[in-house]
């Protein structure tokens, strides 16, 4: 049996022009769970990564930190989906930036109505496939690792939208659900999966080990 960890990006520049890139703390974030990883003797055999920016960023923190890391391999599959199309397929008037906690509730509201519509087949944001298209990227990347790496350790580098979406997929959860995981999953964050050739089983989501300490406290970011 093998073991897939799926770790989210560090903390992003949420609300900045350029949100795809990570923040100071996401860097650190990053580095720190590397460090851990590399302290717990865990060693990976292969990663996977998506595309983007922020998720490059946080697999290089993660390698910087580790002992003899491998080369990751790309996979857009992982990459997330785009936030902003998701809210402008219900919401065709620009948003004002959230700079105040009723704005960031009124996004957050706006993005979990975009995605349930989105996944239902209401709507198909702005340059972004069916949500039928993006399961399959995501599932094609755990197909990959069963197929490929059977009894070794894997680390998948993404974002909060695919690793939700992955365990909603193992644990056969309604979209309602997998919109309320996504939504809570926090930065740099672990999801651990049991792998057989056959199947994956989900053996603990959205743990933030690397930073159980008094010390990393003010780490814990979620955006």
């Amino acid at each position: 049996m093998g073991t897939l960890y799926l770790v989210r990006h560090g903390q992003a520049s949420f609300g900045a022009d350029d949100y795809d890139m990570l923040s100071d703390l996401g860097h650190r974030q990053s580095v720190r769970l590397g460090e851990y990883f590399a302290h717990k003797g865990l060693k990976f055999d292969a990663v996977l990564t998506g595309t983007l920016r922020r998720q490059a960023e946080t697999w290089a923190g993660i390698a910087k930190g580790l002992q003899s890391p491998p080369e990751a391999l790309a996979w857009p599959g992982l990459n997330e989906y785009d936030s902003e199309a998701v809210i402008g397929a219900i919401h065709p008037h620009e948003l004002e930036k959230p700079d105040s906690p009723e704005m960031y509730r009124h996004h957050f509201r706006l993005l979990r109505d975009g995605l349930a519509q989105w996944m239902a087949g209401v709507v198909t944001p702005k340059g972004m496939p069916a949500y039928t298209e993006f399961v399959k990227g995501i599932t094609s990347a755990l197909d990959h690792v069963r197929a490929q790496h059977h009894g070794k350790n894997v680390l998948i580098v993404s974002s909060g939208g695919p690793i939700s979406t992955a365990v909603g997929h193992v644990l056969g959860t309604s979209p309602e659900t997998t919109i309320e995981l996504n939504l809570r999953i926090r930065n740099s964050s672990v999801t651990e999966f049991a792998f057989t050739p056959k199947r994956h089983m989900l053996v603990t989501y959205n743990t933030l080990p690397h930073l159980d300490n008094e010390n990393y406290k003010d780490w814990i970011t979620y955006a």
